[in-house]
C-alpha cells in the first residue's frame, strides 16, 4: 500500500507514512522523522545541503539522530543539525570512525549492472565530519517508538544498521533494501554475499511498514514484499 499523503517543499518531498512517521525525500536519498509526543528522532540526514529543508519539517524537539551508515547521502547534514539542535548522534561502532572523519570508508564492489547507475548519479559533496555520541551494536534498544531494536545488516557497508520497532511493526532498512519500482537488495555494496544475508534477516522480522533509504515506503504488507525480495535474491 502506498503512503497516505505528501507535500512538496523546495528540494524535498514530505511523505506521511503513519501519524508518527514521515519520510523526507530528496533528489538523492531520504531521511525519516519519528515522533514520540513532542520529541523527534531523525533517521539519516540526506546530503550536505539538506539541513534547512529538514528543519522546515521539524515540529518538535530533535532529540536524536540515528545514522544507518556513513555514506554522504545519509550523513551529509548530520553535523550541522546535531550542532544546531544539540541532538544525540548514534551510529554503529564500525561506522563511527568514518562519520567522525577519522578514517575513509570502503568503496563498493560494483556489479556490472551498477556501473552505469553510479555513473549517472550526480556528484555528492563529502559529508562534513560529525561527532558520534553513542556507538551502537546489534540488539541494542533505542528509546523511541516504544523501543527501537538495532539490527546489524552488514554488506552495504561493514557497519550498516536497520531499526526495527516491534510495537508499531515498523522497519527502517537504510540501504540494505531499496524499493524503486520493486522491493530489492540495495545496490553499491561492499560485500554482496553479506548484503544478501542481511536482506534475508530483515525479511524474517515480518514488519508491516517499511521505509527505505531509496524508494517508496510501504505502509502495509512490507513483510510479504521483503520475503519475496529475499526469495528472489541469492
Amino acid at each position: 500500500m502506498a503512503a497516505r499523503a505528501a507535500r512538496h517543499a523546495e528540494g524535498m518531498d514530505v511523505i506521511e507514512v503513519l501519524p508518527e512517521l514521515w519520510v523526507l525525500r530528496f533528489p538523492v536519498g531520504a531521511a525519516c522523522l519519528w515522533r514520540d509526543g513532542d520529541e523527534l528522532t531523525l533517521i539519516d540526514t540526506g546530503t550536505a545541503d539538506c539541513a534547512a529543508q529538514i528543519e522546515e519539517a521539524l515540529d518538535g524537539a530533535l532529540r536524536r539522530i540515528v545514522l544507518t551508515h556513513w555514506h554522504e547521502d545519509h550523513t551529509g547534514s548530520a553535523a550541522e543539525l546535531a550542532a544546531r539542535h544539540g541532538a544525540e548522534v548514534l551510529a554503529h561502532r564500525l561506522e563511527a570512525p568514518v562519520i567522525r572523519g577519522e578514517t575513509a570508508g570502503a568503496p563498493p564492489v560494483l556489479e556490472d549492472f551498477e556501473v552505469p547507475i553510479l555513473a549517472a548519479l550526480p556528484p555528492l559533496s563529502p559529508a562534513p565530519p560529525c561527532r558520534v555520541d553513542r556507538e551502537v551494536e546489534d540488539g541494542d534498544v533505542l528509546d523511541f517508538g516504544g523501543g527501537a531494536v538495532v539490527v546489524a545488516v552488514p554488506g552495504h557497508t561493514d557497519g550498516s544498521i536497520a531499526l526495527h520497532l516491534p510495537g508499531p511493526s515498523v522497519l527502517f532498512t537504510g540501504d540494505a533494501v531499496a524499493n524503486v519500482g520493486r522491493t530489492m537488495l540495495g545496490v553499491f555494496n561492499t560485500d554482496r554475499a553479506r548484503a544478501v544475508q542481511s536482506l534475508h534477516r530483515l525479511a524474517e522480522l515480518k514488519a508491516d511498514t517499511a521505509v527505505f533509504g531509496h524508494g517508496d515506503p510501504i505502509v502495509h504488507g512490507a513483510a510479504t514484499a521483503l520475503q519475496e525480495a529475499a526469495a528472489a535474491t541469492v
